[in-house]
């Protein structure tokens, strides 16, 4: 029942999806820009708990519900914590009216043939029942492209759909997150291939399964309209891969049936040194302006 209610709300797309799932190298860069010095703590573990504490503030703020928010994507310690006592992805659903996915990836290989597969991942079918335990519904894997190479972009789609059925078999939804480089000179010939192996994966699937795409936001405006409408497609989700906050709104408006799930572009703003009035301002500025760029297509 609580599944049917929360692919409804995703298939609906009415908000975004927040990325809340820094991890390894990204924290302390995530923590510098929410104001927090990597002098202010003393070890991983003390960097775990600040990142925490800045979801926390984050979930917990009066405009962080679901009436613009659609999911939140979290990384696994933040799946194994609690929010006020209450298992985060437990809270984030019961409290708050958004959907929990898990980031299952464990970063990626060195670049071959111009992209970077996910590294190997011996242990995902324990992960994947603990985040059925946990009352998540679904997972996101990211992947790299670099270059317009059409062995390297097909070896990506290739792993990502591998591991998409590891997760369907959980029954859990996979977000597939093959993440076009927003710098590269090539970025349109990439998007082309790109387009092309995500169809052929796509209509591959077997009958009654479907996934979700996380990818960088088109340079052309509704390149990605047949992903959008692609049966096998719950849902299209855009990246703001480097862009600001502006920028990405601006070109996400654009682009008919994608919606934000914005990471760095969500939290630009936020500061640990603000009062939580001050702090629940500016997250509700971030959030309406991201919603209205997601509902805007």
């Amino acid at each position: 029942m609580i599944k049917a209610q929360q692919t409804e709300r995703v298939a609906k797309g009415n908000g975004f999806i927040a990325a809340l799932d820094q991890s390894g190298g990204s924290t302390p860069k995530a923590l510098r820009l929410y104001g927090v010095p990597e002098t202010a703590y003393s070890g991983e573990a003390e960097m775990y708990d600040m990142i925490h504490a800045m979801r926390s503030r984050i979930i917990k703020s009066p405009a962080f519900t679901g009436d613009k928010v659609v999911g939140a994507i979290l990384f696994e310690q933040t799946m194994d914590r609690t929010v006020d006592g209450i298992p985060t992805a437990t809270y984030l659903w019961d409290k708050r009216g958004v959907v929990p996915f898990l980031k299952i990836d464990k970063g990626l290989e060195a670049e071959v043939d111009g992209c970077q597969v996910m590294k190997p991942m011996p242990t995902l079918d324990a992960l994947l029942d603990k985040a059925v335990a946990a009352g998540i519904y679904g997972t996101k894997e990211r992947s790299v492209i670099s270059a317009a190479n059409a062995k390297g972009i097909q070896a990506v789609v290739d792993q990502q759909f591998a591991v998409g059925r590891q997760v369907l078999a959980k029954g859990l939804m996979p977000i597939i997150e093959p993440e076009v480089t927003i710098s590269i000179a090539d970025k349109v010939e990439a998007e082309a291939l790109l387009r092309d192996a995500l169809l052929k994966a796509l209509d591959a699937l077997p009958a009654g399964e479907t996934v979700m795409l996380k990818l960088t936001l088109p340079t052309v405006v509704n390149f990605y309209a047949p992903l959008v409408d692609h049966p096998k497609v719950l849902k299209v989700v855009a990246l703001s891969g480097g862009y600001s906050r502006d920028e990405a709104n601006a070109i996400l408006a654009r682009n008919r049936g994608i919606i934000a799930s914005f990471s760095r572009a969500l939290t630009e703003g936020l500061s640990a040194q603000q009062s939580d009035a001050e702090f629940d301002a500016a997250l509700g500025a971030a959030i309406s302006s991201i919603h209205a760029a997601s509902v805007a297509g």
